[in-house]
């Protein structure tokens, strides 16, 4: 019996004894193949009977049963709930990029939550396929039921119109599950306040909207503003509830010691251990006018919202080097946050020598002529003992993803700061 032949049956019998240590609970799978790369990414309200599905002798339509032949390993993470296990997912899939995920896609379970704001009384609807007309949309997330069922409990804290506005009252009026704009009972403006409360909620900012909202209630009860104490003391309370039921903790951030990225990013950069919190930067402007920076915060190769930051550039306003500069400089003075194990800068070799002078982090640069779609090349440069290494690497290996994924939510965070600051200066 040849070795290969002898590892193949070592690892079926590995992974049928690993699945009997399936739990009975919610959570997010992640299918890898015999190279250990992650290939597919699931939610599951009870882990033990879902990923068992895959390897039991039922009928599976093609895609299906190829993916099954391609499992060498499975690992998963616990959470509290399914709407914990939809937002991890969601964010997983964007992370990995698992190649099954996109060859199984059916668009049809394709989810994106889509707000429109310019209008004048926005209402939120799903949509399979975002479209370029200035509506927020948040997502994707996987298995529309899912993303539904979440916005039928928030809707309960936040709510909102998921229809046009008539201006007539409904049953959903006298449930509490509109603002009651229609009967005088909510401003447009402070319905709009509370939307942008949810997306942020969907968006996963959720610790800090929660200290935002305690801070709103004091202050607010400080000023004698006693509806909007009350407005805030009651989202609060709803999301403190929802957090009995839904944990958003660490347990979101999957086993460092088993993540590819991660072990590459520290061989590449001869790093003691993996990066455990990666900052990513970028530089948004238009013309020199509302120059802004963005900070974005990975944990364990996963994004955390609550942690990113924004600056308004002081310095030069057109020169991104110097804004970055700026940044950097501003940011390294806050000794209360966390300081990073990896800086990803957007930018090349010039962008990476000046801030390696303002810290001993390890820094890279990803130069891409301004392109920040997933399908960039992902072109990278260091410093490696004083001199410049620059190395292209594959786009579908899990360094080139993660970096990918990084660059991509910076670019995001800035320009959705400089389209707020720029919508601002408008109405001046």
């Amino acid at each position: 019996m040849g070795l290969f032949l002898l590892y193949n049956i070592f690892m079926e019998t590995r992974l049928k004894e690993k699945l009997k240590t399936l739990p009975a609970a919610p959570g997010v799978y992640f299918h890898k193949n015999n190279l250990g790369e992650i290939i597919y990414v699931g939610k599951a309200a009870v882990l033990k009977n879902r990923v068992r599905q895959y390897f039991q002798n039922s009928p599976k339509d093609p895609k299906t049963t190829a993916l099954v032949e391609e499992i060498y390993d499975t690992d998963w993470i616990v959470v509290d709930t399914e709407m914990d296990a939809l937002f991890l997912e969601s964010e997983m899939i964007k992370r990995y990029m698992p190649k099954w995920n996109i060859l199984l896609r059916d668009d049809k379970t394709v989810s994106y939550v889509r707000i429109n704001m310019d209008a004048e009384v926005p209402y939120i609807t799903f949509t399979r396929t975002p479209a370029d007309d200035k509506a927020t949309y948040v997502g994707p997330f996987y298995g529309k039921t899912s993303i539904e069922k979440a916005l039928r409990i928030l809707r309960r804290i936040f709510p909102y119109y998921d229809k046009p506005y008539t201006g007539k009252k409904t049953l959903n009026t006298d449930l509490g599950l509109t603002p009651g704009i229609e009967i005088g009972k909510c401003e447009p403006k402070d319905y709009k306040r509370n939307l942008k409360k949810l997306i942020r909620y969907l968006e996963g900012d959720r610790e800090k909207l929660l200290k935002d909202l305690e801070k709103t209630m004091f202050e607010a009860a400080k000023n004698e503003e006693y509806e909007l104490a009350a407005e805030a003391k009651h989202q609060l309370e709803g999301l403190n509830e929802l957090r009995k039921k839904i944990v958003f903790s660490d347990k979101e951030f999957a086993d460092i010691s088993n993540d590819q990225a991660l072990k590459q990013l520290q061989q590449l950069l001869n790093l003691a251990e993996p990066p455990r919190r990666i900052e990513g930067y970028d530089i948004s402007h238009q013309s020199g006018t509302n120059t802004v920076a963005s900070m974005i915060v990975f944990i364990n190769g996963v994004s955390a919202r609550d942690k990113y930051r924004k600056f308004k550039i002081r310095s030069s306003k057109s020169d991104d080097l110097k804004s970055l500069e700026e940044t950097l400089t501003r940011r390294l003075k806050h000794d209360e946050w966390e300081m990073p194990n990896l800086i990803i800068l957007d930018g090349g070799i010039n962008q990476v020598k000046t801030i390696a002078k303002l810290t001993d982090t390890p820094v890279i640069g990803r130069n891409k002529s301004g392109d920040h779609t997933r399908n960039a090349g992902v072109k990278i440069v260091y410093l490696e003992n004083g001199e410049a290494v620059e190395k292209e690497l594959s786009s579908g290996s899990h360094i080139a993803k993660l970096i990918a994924r990084v660059d991509e939510e910076a670019h995001r965070f800035a320009i959705t700061y400089h389209s707020l600051l720029k919508r601002k200066n408008l109405f001046k």
